[in-house]
Formats: C-alpha cells, sequence, structure tokens
C-alpha cells in the first residue's frame, strides 16, 4: 500500500517491502509507477536475509546470507538510477556498510518513507573526477 502527500513542492510516499522481496527490484517498479524524477530515502527500517554491497574502493560485490538488521538505507532514486548506500547490522550487532547493490532480500519486512522533489529531475552522467556516473540535478520540464 502507498500513499502521498504534496506539501510545497514536495511529496511523500510510504510503503512496505514483504518478506523476500527483493529491494533493487521493488524500488526501481515503485519509481517507475508512480514517476519519480527526483526521489530520496526518506526513512527505512526492517530486515534482511541476503545482502550485497560493494565495499569503498572495491569494484566487486560481496554478498552475506544470513539475519540482518537494516541500521540505514539512504541515497538518491531516479527514473534512469539510482545511487544508495546500506548499513545493517549481524545478529551480534557488528556493522557492515557500503554501495547497495542488487541482490539485497526482505526478511521480515521493509518499511520505507520515500521522498520526491517534484520541482526537480535527477539524472546521472559520467564524471571525468570520480570515473562514475554521477547525479546531475536539473529542474523538471
Amino acid at each position: 500500500m502507498e500513499h502521498s502527500i504534496s506539501p510545497d513542492g514536495a511529496r511523500f510516499y510510504a510503503l512496505r517491502f514483504l518478506p523476500g522481496q527483493e529491494v533493487f527490484a521493488g524500488l526501481h517498479a515503485f519509481v517507475k509507477k508512480n514517476h519519480i524524477h527526483a526521489g530520496w530515502i526518506a526513512g527505512c527500517t526492517g530486515s534482511l536475509s541476503d545482502v550485497a554491497l560493494r565495499y569503498a574502493g572495491r569494484e566487486g560485490t560481496t554478498r552475506l546470507t544470513g539475519t540482518f538488521e537494516v541500521i540505514s538505507l539512504n541515497g538518491t532514486l531516479e527514473l534512469t538510477g539510482e545511487h544508495l548506500h546500506l548499513a545493517v547490522s549481524d545478529p551480534d550487532g557488528a556493522m557492515l556498510g557500503g554501495h547497495m547493490m542488487p541482490g539485497c532480500t526482505v526478511r521480515t519486512t521493509l518499511e520505507l518513507v520515500i521522498g520526491e522533489l517534484t520541482s526537480l529531475s535527477f539524472s546521472r552522467q559520467p564524471c571525468p573526477v570520480s570515473g562514475y556516473d554521477e547525479l546531475v540535478v536539473t529542474p523538471r520540464k
């Protein structure tokens, strides 16, 4: 279920992903369905059974399976991509975090609040400094 409000150029959605749902697929479907051009993760709580992270300065994806609490999920969302960082804790409270990659699976629930800046559009363009596709912000047409 989704709900939205629109105060002063921003819209907010509240949604829940169910056990077994892959987070990237769910976010991509949500962004596409709602035509989100300039979104961000305003809040997130829940748990994962599978975690996929790219650690700082590394190219490969690290995959973990077990019981993990989501401590933080933040970043930007748009129709053409996303940039998300995820921090999780294991059953002993040890924390891991990095760039969130496809392959994260909801264990019990993932409760999200997503904001959208309704007068802007986000996109990604190659950056010669970082070597990655980076955020470009433009007025929405």
